[in-house]
């Protein structure tokens, strides 16, 4: 019966033969692959086009079936007359106080 070392020393050797043997086959497939991309005209990206992240712009029902309005406005700067409907990024001339700026309700 083999020593626990000599198995070792073994099992080191069919790694190394698993390695070498890889190494060819994966050249060899990579030379077929290349053949056959030439022979169809065919490209890296026609192969494996890039992903993109996400949801296809305008692909959403409710985008498709409702257009877009603009929202009344809802905040006025007094000095400037600019106006901010109260969604998105609030703009810096509102600041903490939004009470001030509130338009009122006809």
């Amino acid at each position: 019966m083999a020593t626990y070392k000599q198995l070792l020393a073994e099992k080191e050797k069919i790694e190394a033969q698993l390695v070498e043997v890889r190494a060819a086959e994966v050249a060899d497939v990579i030379e077929k692959i290349r053949v056959l991309m030439a022979e169809y005209e065919l490209t890296a990206e026609d192969i494996a086009p890039k992903r993109r992240r996400g949801r296809p712009a305008g692909t959403s029902a409710t985008t498709a079936a409702t257009p877009k309005t603009e929202l009344p406005p809802k905040y006025q700067d007094p000095k400037t007359g600019a106006t901010w409907s109260g969604r998105g990024r609030a703009p810096g001339w509102l600041g903490k106080n939004r009470d001030k700026f509130l338009i009122a309700e006809a």
